[in-house]
């Protein structure tokens, strides 16, 4: 079937041109999705996109949209829908808390040090600081995920870091002497 076809038949009947325009050009949207968004997304977000484009089509076939070439009209879509879920991932930013960034530089000094060392600094600290350390910049978990399985509040947490890392900075200073 060609894309001639395809759109003649786009024109009088939306239903059935849809399962054909999925058969013929489902490879053609997915390379252009996974081509465009290969390192923003993933794999499920790019099948999903896939499967959009073809609803987008779908909607404008029902409001009955003059097209002159199926193909043309689903890259159009395809790109521009690409762009829109480009900006949504890309726009989704970590917010940093304040006194978190002052403590990146110590945190960036102190874990310059060598596992050994550092692992007998934080044991150091004592409860609940080794437990906060080891789950913050061990396990990745977030200051505030972090509290609430401490039993803590954030700001609590956030303090005990940042004198932590005070604290970590002596320990190390110590050792090297």
């Amino acid at each position: 079937m060609t894309d001639k076809d395809l759109t003649q038949q786009f024109l009088s009947s939306p239903q059935t041109m849809l399962a054909d325009v999925v058969k013929h050009y489902s490879a053609y949207v997915y390379k252009i999705v996974l081509t465009r968004l290969a390192d923003t997304v993933t794999k499920q977000d790019i099948e999903e996109a896939v499967s959009d484009v073809f609803v987008k089509l779908y909607t404008a076939a029902k409001q009955d949209v003059k097209i002159r070439s199926v193909g043309a009209y689903l890259s159009v879509i395809a790109q521009r829908h690409c762009i829109d879920l480009f900006r949504k991932s890309t726009s989704k930013t970590q917010d940093i808390p304040l006194d978190e960034i002052e403590d990146m530089q110590s945190e960036q000094d102190i874990f310059a040090q060598s596992s050994e060392e550092l692992t007998e600094a934080i044991k150091a600290l004592g409860e609940p600081d080794t437990q906060i350390f080891i789950r913050r910049y061990f396990f990745g978990q977030r200051n505030k995920d972090i509290a609430k399985e401490l039993g803590m509040n954030t700001a609590a947490v956030n303090k005990r870091i940042s004198r932590g890392l005070q604290k970590l900075r002596k320990i190390l200073e110590e050792g090297e002497r």
